[in-house]
């Protein structure tokens, strides 16, 4: 069962302009309609938080945007900027902080059983959707690092409910280089029920590791929202069996999506999203990558790349927004993975300049080499592991 709190504000009820975003400029803010706030609560009778942004314009939006946010991450704050920029393009913009994530209560950032996530978005997304002003609204899921990974599994839970998805730096398979040995895996799995809330997997700073700009990630080092303390054993562990899971299903990917990445990026491998471009069964797919640029492209970098980033992604989005009559709703099923696909064609793409410049394609001979990644900040470290 999915429940409202009776004591929370109906969704598309009250409204409140965010005065004091310094990432949305004031021409952004003025053209979005704000935010509404609401708690749900899940099967497991747990307080969710929820938020949304639409446009000012009395038109509808022309489509609707699901967030899901990273690991440790919230959409209220860290990705308030996200909701608002893509709210003044004219879409409407919906997210949930994860159980145990930002606003949402539950034990902070462990994630028992990563399916519930995807069961808790999959339920609210949806709820959205059935909107009668909405039903006839293209549907987008976004996803950022682990988010990416939350939508991929939305997608393979309903192949055929989402008309795309933008995915920034998405968790979606582990590197080689990071890969942990499994023997390492199972003596850990063999504690995880015993101990699984203990904060003992070593990690780097992944803040410092993903977001350049300095005053923009002294920022969000100090949203006290986000999860910051080392990964909880069970949370690790979940990550890692995700990773393998949405890895191994790659090719039932089939859905459009665009995947966005960072070539500077040391907490997800851009290798990794090449992979999800080379082996997705989908027709439409675009993957641009983004040189000198690290994961947080759209919280982290400085303006003129954050800019070029959402111009790219609302451009993207543009192509794919339509109006569904009823009846259109009603698609036929993947084809089978052994039947015959045409090729995607080739949109391999990356930018040469931060003021936009010029797109071409990039040999995967070309790539340059890089250092150890991590999957989400959880890779191998030097330092003794703690409790």
């Amino acid at each position: 069962m999915w429940r409202k709190n009776t004591a929370a504000r109906q969704l598309m009820g009250t409204w409140a302009v965010p005065a004091d975003d310094d990432d949305a400029g004031e021409g952004d803010q003025a053209a979005v309609d704000a935010m509404a706030l609401e708690y749900v609560r899940n099967p497991r009778g747990v307080q969710l938080f929820t938020c949304g942004w639409l446009p000012a314009s009395s038109s509808p939006p022309k489509a609707l945007v699901f967030l899901c946010h990273g690991y440790g991450m919230e959409c209220s704050d860290f990705m308030r900027a996200c909701g608002i920029k893509l709210a003044t393009a004219g879409y409407g913009v919906f997210g949930i902080d994860y159980e145990g994530h930002g606003k949402s209560m539950g034990a902070r950032c462990y994630i028992q059983k990563f399916e519930n996530l995807v069961a808790d978005c999959d339920r609210f997304f949806k709820s959205i959707c059935d909107m009668e002003e909405y039903r006839n609204k293209s549907r987008f899921l976004y996803g950022e690092s682990m988010g990416g990974a939350v939508a991929l599994l939305l997608h393979r839970k309903d192949p055929a409910f989402w008309d795309g998805a933008v995915l920034v730096a998405p968790m979606c398979k582990i590197s080689e280089k990071v890969k942990p040995h499994p023997v390492v895996v199972t003596l850990l799995t063999q504690v995880e029920e015993i101990i699984p809330k203990w904060k003992i997997v070593p990690t780097k700073d992944v803040i410092d590791s993903a977001f350049k700009d300095p005053v923009k990630r002294e920022k969000i080092r100090k949203n006290k929202l986000i999860y910051q303390d080392k990964p909880r054993l069970k949370t690790a562990l979940e990550l890692l069996r995700t990773s393998m899971d949405v890895e191994d299903s790659l090719s039932e990917v089939t859905m459009p999506f665009f995947i966005l990445h960072g070539e500077a990026d040391t907490v997800t491998d851009p290798e990794v999203s090449r992979a999800l471009y080379e082996r997705a069964a989908s027709t439409d797919k675009t993957i641009k990558l983004y040189p000198g640029m690290w994961h947080g492209l759209t919280a982290g970098e400085p303006d003129e790349n954050v800019e070029l980033v959402f111009s790219d992604i609302v451009s993207w989005l543009d192509k794919r927004s339509r109006h569904w009559e009823p009846n259109e709703r009603v698609r036929t099923p993947p084809e089978p993975e052994n039947k015959h696909r045409q090729a995607a064609p080739t949109k391999i793409t990356r930018v040469t300049s931060s003021s936009g410049g010029t797109e071409s394609p990039v040999p995967a001979h070309g790539r340059p080499q890089r250092r150890g990644s991590c999957l989400c900040g959880l890779g191998r470290s030097t330092t003794p592991a703690t409790v």
